[in-house]
């Protein structure tokens, strides 16, 4: 038997993903950015297993101007046309009416088009009690001729109304009755809603006075700017402070496994296996994994507080020297998580020309695929002290600088390109919804991060073992493991070896680098079987203490880090800009200059760090 499909669908800001987890369980993202949610999610109703709920991406009116509308448009009126399509929930915030009721209506005159029932809900209502506010809900759907139900995704008022409204709905036999909206135009529903806001939506201006406030300080040219780069300056010293006891938990834990598993293993050929490749291997990429989920929690709790919106606007003047918009900081701020999702975020972009050059900053935005290399590499030659009574560590600093240089990067290209190539693209001005301050849940945004990490786990866990097999056999055989200069992994390695050795790095590093092109954070794994081979007759130690025992320059890991920083090496996030740009020789121009730039930059580095050592 087909399951009956509900739609819900709203505008960005509405607190639409809140509801969509609430009402079917599911552990969805919830941002307070158009741009976020690109993708249409699905789940089954709580209390009606046969029943999918289906979430549209958020957009402001059916009248799509940015890619990332058009794909919402698109789908609903698609969605409209399917039979098992039996009820639409259109999500409208409680505090900003005239906003929502435009395209509220144009929801209510389309579904009316085509026969489906519609239930509004208001969403935010406890925003409202919390001032002392209310607005009729009564007249408000008597003048829509559809039901408003009063709900809050953050509190759960009133949810379990929706679902008795479904019910009901689905009971009903036939089409909803035709109403008032169905041939009045988008003009006259813009006015219509004006009216409608103004007659039962709430008094009083409280709202808005307290936005203002806040926008005063976190706006203004002063203490804007101040407070925009001590946010940001703590983003990235917290992925070492507060992940620090995490990781080292980690660290402990996979010590006293190793310590405990591998001398119950009884085959010598299994027992390196299980030491070198999956604790030294996998274990050692595991140990970063608290800085990832550390990351994507500040980063949830700048999008959920309506703060990630101001930041956007702090820096659209700067970056529209760089041939960007502020709402290109969106998604590089979201390709620090991951690229994928940051190009995925760059479709509510409304101009063609800057979308574009945002596609390209953002692959050299520093993502959690490159933390734990960088971590890796600052834990080794970066000294872990602190300065200013603690208030500054060394390695966040550094962590700080890394970041900083990669996004620099990206502002340089974008730079470049937007002076030397034509324009083609007829450009739109910038436009951008200041959404309402509000404080974060801070469930929802552990459970994001624990998925968001968890995911990074799975995903790229399947690549690394992948790898350290492969890594293992070719480092084991033909003298299991006696000499690995001498292995077939050996062999491979000084055929490459002269490419890095203008970087001061050995065979194992080129290695390392080649096999990270299938993603990043494989470079640290593989470093962690070759090394796990080598140090096969002595104790488990950290990766760092092999990398500082093998005497490498400190010019070497400072090229290293810049090497990272730039070249593009993630075989997904260029299929992403392949079919997000509809460009494939775009993407192999990208890969091939990025990866030059990337090797020039490091050399340069080394040579640098040479004559001042």
């Amino acid at each position: 038997m087909a399951m009956d499909k509900v739609i819900l669908i709203g505008s960005p800001n509405s607190g639409k993903s809140l509801l969509f987890n609430r009402l079917t369980g599911l552990q969805q993202k919830v941002a307070n950015f158009p741009g976020i949610t690109v993708d249409v999610g699905t789940g089954a109703l709580q209390g009606m297993p046969d029943t999918e709920l289906i979430d549209f991406p958020g957009t402001y009116s059916l009248q799509a101007i940015s890619a990332e509308e058009e794909v919402a448009v698109d789908y609903f009126e698609r969605a409209l046309d399917d039979p098992a399509v039996r009820h639409v929930l259109c999500v409208i915030d409680a505090t900003r009416l005239e906003k929502s009721l435009y395209f509220t209506l144009q929801v209510i005159r389309d579904c009316e088009r085509h026969g489906k029932r519609v239930t509004v809900l208001a969403n935010m209502i406890d925003v409202l009690d919390k001032h002392g506010l209310d607005f009729d809900v009564e007249g408000l759907s008597d003048a829509l001729h559809t039901p408003v139900l009063p709900v809050s995704g953050r509190s759960g008022k009133n949810l379990d109304a929706i679902t008795r409204r479904l019910r009901e709905s689905l009971e009903e036999e036939g089409e909803a009755p035709r109403a008032h909206l169905l041939d009045t135009p988008d003009e006259l529903l813009r006015g219509s809603a004006h009216q409608l806001a103004h007659r039962y939506g709430p008094r009083g201006d409280v709202l808005i006075r307290s936005q203002a406030r806040l926008d005063n300080f976190f706006l203004s040219s002063v203490t804007g700017g101040i407070s925009f780069f001590v946010i940001m300056y703590l983003l990235f010293q917290s992925i070492f402070t507060w992940s620090a006891p995490a990781m080292d938990a980690v660290e402990w834990v996979l010590g006293a496994m190793a310590d405990a598993v591998v001398p119950l293993v009884g085959n010598q050929l299994a027992r390196d296996f299980t030491s070198d490749a999956l604790f030294g291997g996998i274990g050692a990429f595991l140990v970063f994994v608290p800085q990832i989920f550390v990351l994507t929690f500040i980063i949830g709790l700048l999008e959920d507080s309506g703060y990630m919106a101001r930041a956007a606007l702090i820096c659209h003047q700067p970056l529209r020297l760089f041939g960007l918009t502020g709402k290109s900081f969106i998604p590089m701020l979201s390709g620090v998580a991951c690229a994928i999702p940051g190009i995925y975020a760059a479709r509510a972009i409304d101009s063609p020309r800057k979308r574009l050059l945002t596609y390209m900053a953002i692959p050299l935005m520093p993502c959690s695929a490159r933390l734990p290399v960088y971590t890796l590499l600052i834990a080794a030659f970066i000294p872990s002290g602190t300065a200013l009574g603690g208030l500054v560590g060394w390695q966040g600093l550094a962590m700080f600088a890394i970041y900083f240089f990669g996004m620099f990067c990206g502002l340089l290209v974008t730079g470049l390109v937007s002076r030397t190539s034509e324009d083609h693209f007829t450009d739109l001005p910038f436009v951008l919804e200041l959404p309402p301050y509000r404080v974060p849940g801070l469930w929802p945004l552990l459970r994001n991060a624990w998925n968001r990490a968890k995911h990074f786990v799975t995903k790229a866990g399947r690549i690394i073992f992948t790898v350290t097999l492969v890594v293992w056999v070719l480092g084991y055989f033909p003298n299991y493991g006696a000499d690995l200069g001498a292995s077939w992994l050996g062999q491979l390695g000084r055929v490459v070896e002269p490419l890095f050795a203008p970087l001061g790095l050995d065979w194992r590093y080129g290695v390392a680098i080649f096999t990270s092109f299938l993603a990043r954070e494989v470079f640290v794994g593989t470093l962690g079987t070759i090394f796990g081979i080598e140090a096969a007759d002595e104790n488990m130690a950290p990766l760092v203490e092999h990398i500082q025992a093998s005497d490498m320059a400190i010019g070497s890991g400072l090229a290293l880090l810049v090497f990272f920083a730039i070249a593009l090496q993630c075989v997904s996030t260029l299929a992403i800009l392949a079919k997000e740009s509809e460009s494939t020789s775009l993407v192999l121009k990208m890969f091939a200059g990025y990866f030059l730039f990337a090797y020039a930059a490091a050399v340069a580095v080394y040579q640098l760090a040479g004559l001042f050592s």
